[in-house]
């Protein structure tokens, strides 16, 4: 497996119309993108530093309510940093080559992710406790 860069850190908060104006508006930061993700029932903004082309911060927050239990119940014990997740250069070899290795994967094959990407998630057994996310190059 060949991790090519930090893509984004993906911070969960309850609501992404209360949460995007702190980073732009206190940080300076630019909106990017914001879109629905429906296999993940979550809306995701994305904030972008000058260099854009580089590793950005995600904010995703559940929708619709009572539908992502995973990511609700999280919010609820501590919100905050939710993942962080690395370009790679071959996601399903790496997805492969991690299975072999034994690593706990939650996705065994990629899903479509947010800004038309794939993704797969390692389970956070894996990385002491953090989630970690996959993104196609």
């Amino acid at each position: 497996m060949r991790i090519l860069r930090i893509d984004h850190v993906a911070l969960a908060a309850p609501d992404i119309d209360t949460a995007l104006p702190l980073w732009v508006d206190v940080l300076g930061l630019t909106a990017g993108p914001r879109e629905y993700v429906p296999t993940q029932r979550t809306e995701a903004a994305f904030v972008l530093t000058p260099a854009q082309g580089e590793a950005c911060v995600e904010l995703i927050a559940p929708k619709p309510r009572g539908q992502n239990a995973g990511l609700e119940k999280f919010l609820e014990k501590r919100g905050g940093l939710h993942h962080i997740a690395f370009a790679v250069e071959d996601l399903r070899a790496a997805l492969d080559e991690l299975a072999t290795r034994g690593v706990p994967l939650i996705d065994r094959h990629p899903r479509p992710g947010a800004r038309g990407h794939h993704v797969a998630f390692l389970h956070p057994k894996a990385m002491g406790g953090i989630l970690i996310e996959l993104v196609s190059a």
